[in-house]
Order: C-alpha cells, then sequence, then structure tokens
C-alpha cells in the first residue's frame, strides 16, 4: 500500500497570494475544516489554503516508528472512544450500526485499520503507591471477600475500601443527589447497586443541561448552596472526601491532571464518561496521526490545494492595500528563509490552542487587551496542562518475562506517574514502552532533567543499526532523565524484576511552542456553554473564528477538535450535517 504520510508539504512563499479562506493550523480541526469546506465545494481548493509553523502535520497527534521495531508508537494522542461518532466514522466508515466493518461505506479514500487499544488486565498490572505494591484489581478482590483493602492513605471511615474510580463515582454521586432539581429531573438515571457499584445513565445532553444548573447542596461546607460550575474539582474532592482522600486520588488515579483545580462541572462527565466506565478504546494500526494524514490527503486530492509548512503567522490587519477585495492581510514569517510574507483572506480560522493564540501579536485589532477584554479572558479560560511523553525501545519485553503483563499501563506516585506498555515486534522481539507519562505537578521535575545538554547515547542492536539509530539523535532524551526513569522503573516494578537499559528513546516536551500544553482543562467560574460557541466567532462583525480542542467539551480527544469544526461550520459556511454522521450524534454546545 501506498505510504499516505508521505504528503506534499509547501515551505516557501508565495507573495501576496490572495485567498478566500486562510486556515492556520494543520492539526487535527484545522485538516478536517479544510476537508469538509472543499468536499462540500464550498470552496475550491485554490482559494482555501492551510498554514503551519512546524515541518509536520498533525498538531498534538505524532505517531512514530523506532528502528528495530515494525510498529508505531504515540508521542501525542494514541486512541479513541467508539462513542466519538466523527472519529470512529472517519476511521470506520458508516454507518456505525453496521457491525461489519467491510459493509460500512468509507468517508476517506485513504484506508485505516482500526485495531483494539488494549488496555491490559487489572489482576496483572501494577500499582505502586506510598512505597506499597500491588495488583490493580486488589480493591475488588478484596471486595469479593467482603473485605477491605486498606492502603497506606489514611481516608475517613466511610471511604475506606475503594478504589479511585470507585470514590470518584461515590462522590459525583453523592453531589448529583445532594441536588433536589437533579434528583427531580434526572434521579432515575443514576444508581447506586451496592456500596462500591455506581452506574450513570446520562447521555451528553444530560450533563450539558446539568452542568450549568447543578448546585452544590451540603450543608457547613464553604461551597454550600453554590453552582457546581463555579468550584474547583479539587476544592469539591478535598470537601468530599478529605485532602488524603484527594491525594489518594491523584496518585491511584494516574493522571494529576484529572484532579487539578478545574471546572468540577466539566469533570463530573468527563470522570463518569471515561475513566469511570469501561469504555472501548481504539487506535489505528497505521499510527493514530493517520487520522491527520488521511484528511490532509483528502484535501491535498483536489486542485490548487496547498499546505504551507515552516511558515508562523506573526500578525494578522485590516487596513492594508488590499482591502477593497480582501478583509484581511495576514503576516507570515517563512522559517527556511526568515523572510516574511504577506496573504490576503477574507476569512481567516484559526486552529489553535491557547499558547499559540497567545504568541500572536497580542497588540492587533483582534486580540487588542484595551478593547478585547472579553475575547482575551476567554482565551484564558482554559488551563494549559503540560505533558512529557518518553518512548523507550527494548530488546525484549521484560515485563512480559517477568510477570506476564502483556498490555496496558501501571500506576505509581512516582514522578514518572504512569508506564504503558506499547507492544512487541513479533519478528525480533524488540519492545516499546511509554516510560513516562508525566503531567502537572511533576512538570518541574522533568524540566530540570529535559533542559540537561548530555543526551543518551543509542546502542544499536542486532534489528537496529547504529546507522539509523544516530538519526534519531536530536530526539533522544537527556542521559540523566533516562537514568532516572529507570530508577523509577525498577522501583515500580520490583527488586525481583530484571530490566534491562533501553537502546534508544523518545523524547517529546509537549510545552515547547507553539503547542504549550499536552492538552487543556477549563477554569471554575467560566460559563462554558457561553464561551464555547463565542470562541468559534468571537467577533460578530469579524470573519474570524478560533477552533481545537483546547474550546470543546472534550478537552484532550480528537473528538472535541472535529466538533468544534463541524458546527463552526453549520453555523457560519451554511453547510449541513455531513451524510455519513447519524443525525441523532449530540455535538454539544
Amino acid at each position: 500500500m501506498k505510504n499516505h504520510k508521505n504528503i506534499p508539504l509547501n515551505n516557501g512563499m508565495s507573495r501576496d497570494m490572495k485567498i478566500e479562506v486562510a486556515i492556520v493550523g494543520a492539526g487535527t480541526s484545522g485538516l478536517y475544516t479544510a476537508f469538509r469546506l472543499t468536499q462540500e465545494k464550498k470552496h475550491e481548493a485554490k482559494d482555501l489554503q492551510i498554514f503551519d509553523m512546524n515541518s509536520r502535520i498533525g498538531g498534538r497527534l505524532e505517531s512514530v516508528k523506532i528502528p528495530g521495531m515494525d510498529f508505531w508508537g504515540e508521542l501525542g494522542g494514541m486512541r479513541y472512544l467508539t462513542s466519538q461518532e466523527i472519529v470512529t466514522t472517519l476511521i470506520e466508515g458508516y454507518p456505525l450500526s453496521e457491525s461489519d466493518l467491510e459493509k460500512r461505506t468509507a468517508v476517506l479514500d485513504y484506508p485505516m485499520t482500526p485495531i483494539p487499544f488494549p488496555m491490559g488486565d487489572p489482576a496483572d498490572l501494577l500499582m505502586y503507591l506510598r512505597k506499597e505494591r500491588f495488583k490493580q484489581d486488589a480493591w475488588e478482590v478484596a471486595q469479593q471477600k467482603g473485605q477491605k483493602f486498606q492502603t497506606r492513605f489514611y481516608l475517613n471511615q466511610d471511604d475506606c475500601g475503594f478504589s479511585g474510580d470507585q470514590l470518584f463515582n461515590k462522590i459525583i454521586y453523592d453531589v448529583l443527589m445532594s441536588d433536589p432539581w437533579f434528583v427531580q429531573k434526572y434521579g432515575d438515571k443514576v444508581f447506586k447497586y451496592t456500596t462500591y457499584r455506581y452506574e450513570f445513565q446520562l447521555t451528553s445532553r444530560d450533563w450539558d443541561d446539568i452542568k450549568p444548573n447543578l448546585e452544590y447542596r451540603f450543608v457547613g461546607s464553604p461551597y454550600n448552596n453554590r453552582k457546581v460550575n463555579d468550584i474547583g474539582f479539587w476544592n469539591l474532592i478535598k470537601d468530599q472526601v478529605s485532602q488524603e482522600g484527594y491525594v489518594f486520588l491523584a496518585n491511584a488515579g494516574g493522571y494529576y491532571s484529572n484532579t487539578i483545580n478545574w471546572n468540577s462541572a466539566e469533570a463530573f462527565p468527563y470522570m463518569v464518561g471515561d475513566f469511570s466506565s469501561s469504555p472501548t478504546y481504539k487506535t489505528i494500526e497505521e499510527g493514530y496521526d493517520s487520522i491527520a494524514y488521511a484528511l490532509a490527503n483528502q484535501y491535498l486530492m483536489n486542485e490548487g490545494a496547498c499546505i504551507w509548512s515552516e511558515n508562523k503567522l506573526l500578525t494578522f490587519n485590516r487596513e492594508h492595500v488590499n482591502s477593497t477585495t480582501h478583509k484581511y492581510e495576514l503576516v507570515f514569517l517563512n522559517l527556511q528563509s526568515n523572510e516574511e510574507w504577506k496573504v490576503y483572506a477574507n476569512t481567516l480560522i484559526l486552529g489553535m490552542p491557547r499558547q499559540s493564540l497567545e504568541l500572536l501579536d497580542q497588540n492587533n485589532f483582534f486580540f487588542d487587551t484595551n478593547i478585547r477584554e472579553e475575547l482575551n479572558e476567554n482565551i484564558r479560560s482554559v488551563i494549559k496542562e503540560p505533558a512529557f511523553k518518553i518512548l523507550m525501545g527494548f530488546e525484549y519485553p521484560w515485563w512480559k518475562k517477568a510477570l506476564d503483563i502483556d498490555s496496558g499501563h501501571s500506576i505509581t506516585d512516582l514522578p514518572m506517574r504512569q508506564c504503558y506498555y506499547f507492544g512487541t515486534d513479533e519478528n525480533n522481539d524488540h519492545s516499546m514502552l511509554l516510560g513516562s507519562y508525566g503531567d502537572m505537578e511533576t512538570e518541574t521535575f522533568w524540566k530540570a532533567l529535559s533542559d540537561d545538554k548530555v543526551l543518551f547515547e543509542v546502542r544499536p542492536t542486532k534489528s537496529a543499526s547504529l546507522l539509523e539509530l544516530e538519526e534519531l539523535n536530536d530526539v533522544q532524551a537527556t542521559q540523566m532523565m533516562v537514568n532516572e526513569l529507570m530508577n523509577q522503573l525498577r522501583e515500580l516494578h520490583g527488586p525481583d524484576v530484571v530490566i534491562p537499559d533501553p537502546y534508544v528513546t523518545w523524547f517529546k516536551d509537549w510545552t515547547d511552542a507553539p503547542f504549550g500544553a499536552g492538552y487543556h482543562a477549563w477554569k471554575a467560574g467560566f460559563s462554558v456553554k457561553h464561551v464555547m460557541p463565542y470562541m468559534r466567532k468571537p467577533l460578530e462583525e469579524e470573519a474570524i473564528h478560533i477552533i481545537g480542542e483546547a474550546y470543546s467539551d472534550q478537552q484532550g480527544w480528537v473528538e472535541g477538535a472535529f466538533c468544534e469544526a463541524e458546527k463552526m461550520l453549520q453555523e457560519y459556511f451554511e453547510m449541513n450535517r455531513p451524510e455519513w454522521l447519524s443525525p441523532d450524534y449530540y455535538l454539544g454546545w
């Protein structure tokens, strides 16, 4: 099969180009927008151009192959949920009700192979908290015996014996059922079956009604009678289960980003709908960033289509020499030549996260802080969540040989937080591990190590030559970082597990410009119901749109980027819902 990732990118210039639509950002929201607008013939491709400052496309999706292994590792987004209908349909075809993939109709001309994203067996996977090592199903095993699994956390008596997921569910259930309005309207959709088992049968549409209205009703609490939307998640968790309970949830959950002080009303459906249930995760055999390349290829099939790479948008103006025919003058810096050049367009679509927006000229007419107070406040309505990822290549799957772990991830309160057992090449046993999923609180721990100058030295193996490994020298983690990470891996897995040194690494820091974060989270106190549609067209009189994952209600997911782009297209480009998307699928606010 032809390699559909080998796409033509233009890192040159075309001075004083005149077009109708300029899309800035070749991530998933920008590529989806270009695909839809050209597919539906709203614009010819020559009048719709994509610009990106990077030398590759995909934004925060980046799938890579490490020498010695014939499968893809993920440095960015790595999976999707089958409940996310846009991304699932683009990958798997439609209608989704047809269980036979062969009988579905493809939306994109570049085939992708959906495969399960294995989460492993909790009976095999490790948890290492407060220097205590146990299996991830320890709580459930004890519960089946009528016992309470005790950890080294001093939990409230009523919270002892709950796993992290179960305790999240308990908190959310108790808060929901404390509000008489919720009980009257939705009480028949949430269930407490046993001490530990809860179920939430609330749809996304239900949650969009609940989130702005839910009140916190606990007499004696500092937050009594306040909207849950106005309470930080850390504040709420501490109020419900104590600070020690909060520390337990932050550590046992595997992600500090889930328990930072973000908007509690947004956190509820996020926790219940993903991490506390049993969703069906999938990925793409050709690498998860294949979704970006498939969309790019679909757009590039059109005559005149072009993705201008390594071109950085500096600013855009309304007052310029071509203002009689084109609304905006865009000033780009060509990173190859270090020369500025201009593009003229009538519509500007910024498929960019918060940091990228903040890197633009903040004194131009659009961002001017003296007159654009609402826009600037809404840009800052999301928290930038740092993320570090380190892929490590080993000569054999030591986790399988020692612990019979096939896939999934182990969790710890060490700064590495998690490690994913990514896969093994069947031909040579070479194996890949995602060695760190550092986020939030651990950022400064890893930053001090990643800034060191001495890089890890690759080591050839029987299946990976020194020549091909040295081509990855510029993406190696530092030697100090690898040394520290190996110490933590050995502590997590225990003294009985012999862990060899890796032969190669691949390090990615998503806080680097222009991304500024791995993902985003809504701040408490913002009316997300109003900010989301606002960002899709901040100024009524301007044809300027902001889309992407950052200002969506599915932050951290490609689906969030797709939904914001689709709503923008329907609202401002007079486009109908695509025939391949179920008419019942809810796109959110």
